[in-house]
């Protein structure tokens, strides 16, 4: 691992990049033959289905069966597996872990400002900052294959992104620390950013993606998955995806679960700052509810909560997730934190610039007796989605260019941007080289695809294919 002091220069730091170099070139990054020792990529995903929800595992299944890249999101435990077998730069910083190209969306501050940021950190530990980078790259392949775009299209995308992440990251090692820490990305400054090939149509696009995303509030969000019981909002049963507490168990258990929720709220609260922790306050929980989201996700518990302010007009929707280790443990090592639930909230406050202001922490004890972390934060605040299979080639480019970009951000705020844009360096050499590496790797995650497909065929896991999310 290479590590900055206080005492090394610019010009060493610089230099330790550079040496980088000689023990994995940047073109060596365009590799990927998986060995005959890989491990069987249906075994890797029944280990972690072992931990999860039993009813809820065939609905994950499901997900990741409709196309390869639904299956690419739910299989970020086989591509640390992957990525952690292979030879690294040693220039770490903190990873998101799951940093496909869905992971970055436009997300409200707490100032009210629009950014443009990751939203994902379940995975989120130290390690070598070229594996976001490959898994970024490799998703934009897998979407661009998913609209038949030409290898040739594909290619060229991979190698904006890539190319807008180096770039970024050489201008970050030339801004002094604390601007770099202020860096963030909002919707002028992501058009600043890319303003020399940003087009007519692209700033259209962005605008309408803003517009868009600035409706996605939490009171939009309470309207849809809520309705009024007897004057009292409750939220919307819609099994085995959204499936209030009264449905779910019944008596004492349901008693239980209700109270070890409330004390959730109550005693995560402690992780929030004073100011903060003293908004929550105004508000009381009103109802509850298991919530299955996301694909790899699919099986953790992961609960809504729906508290009121002032009236039944004024609703704030928590969800409290199950925090589990990270698939990169095995491979960077364990998390300094105990509680993996304030790995995820670490990760995020330090690699986004702008975090959720009721983002926090609890280790929880269920009615089945078993001890788990969770981390909590608001259900919807303004994020605008990504829909890739309604881009063409150009704005699939501009989509990447933005995660590229914004990845070096948030890479910049933890790791060294003078030893990282030095070994990147000016050329397209690394560019050129991940766009071979996506192009592989996609490859590969069909295969992985197939196998799962083979093996719920096989009858060896239940897939539940009756849902859409």
């Amino acid at each position: 691992m290479v590590t900055m002091h206080e005492s090394v220069t610019s010009s060493e730091r610089a230099a330790l990049g550079k040496a980088a170099r000689a023990s994995l070139p940047r073109t060596a990054h365009a590799a990927f033959e998986p060995d005959a020792k890989r491990p069987d990529p249906v075994d890797i995903i029944e280990r972690q289905s072992a931990t999860r929800v039993p009813e809820l595992v065939p609905v994950r299944y499901g997900r990741m069966l409709e196309s390869p890249f639904r299956f690419y999101r739910g299989a970020a435990a086989i591509m640390a597996s992957d990525l952690g077998a292979s030879p690294h730069t040693g220039l770490m910083v903190q990873l998101c872990g799951d940093a496909h190209l869905l992971n970055f969306r436009l997300l409200a501050s707490p100032e009210r400002h629009l950014v443009f940021d990751i939203n994902d950190f379940d995975e989120t530990l130290p390690g070598p900052f070229e594996w976001d980078v490959k898994r970024l790259a490799a998703s934009l392949v897998i979407a661009g294959r998913a609209n038949a775009f030409p290898a040739g299209d594909c290619a060229m995308i991979v190698r904006e992104s890539v190319r807008a992440y180096r770039e970024r990251m050489r201008e970050f090692a030339g801004m002094r620390t604390l601007d770099v820490w202020y860096a963030r990305d909002d919707v002028a400054q992501v058009e600043a950013i890319l303003s020399e090939r940003l087009s007519r149509s692209d700033r259209r696009r962005v605008d309408t993606a803003s517009a868009k995303a600035r409706t996605r509030t939490g009171r939009q969000a309470a309207g849809k998955l809520t309705r009024l019981v007897d004057g009292i909002p409750r939220i919307i049963s819609d099994p085995p995806l959204i499936t209030p507490l009264d449905e779910l168990l019944s008596g004492t258990e349901q008693h239980g679960l209700e109270d070890t929720l409330r004390a959730l709220v109550a005693d995560y609260a402690r992780t929030l700052s004073s100011e903060r922790r003293h908004l929550l306050g105004r508000f009381h929980v009103v109802d509850m509810a298991r919530k299955v989201v996301g694909v790899g996700s699919v099986g953790t518990r992961c609960w809504i909560i729906l508290l009121l302010g002032r009236d039944d007009e004024d609703p704030l929707l928590l969800q409290a997730k199950e925090a589990a280790d990270s698939v990169l443990a095995p491979y960077s090592g364990a998390s300094a934190y105990e509680n993996q639930g304030e790995r995820v909230v670490a990760g995020q406050r330090l690699m986004q610039a702008a975090s959720d202001i009721f983002l926090g922490w609890k280790h929880m004890t269920g009615i089945d007796g078993r001890e788990r972390d969770f981390y909590v934060r608001q259900l919807r605040d303004w994020k605008g989605i990504a829909r890739p299979e309604t881009m063409d080639p150009a704005t699939l480019a501009l989509f990447g260019r933005m995660c590229g970009a914004s990845l070096a951000r948030a890479h910049a705020r933890s790791g060294d941007p003078v030893a990282i844009g030095a070994y990147l360096g000016r050329g397209d050499s690394f560019d050129r080289a991940l766009a071979r590496f996506a192009r592989a790797y996609a490859d590969q995650n069909e295969r992985d695809h197939r196998a799962l497909a083979d093996a719920v065929a096989a009858g060896h896991v239940t897939a539940r294919t009756d849902l859409t999310s």
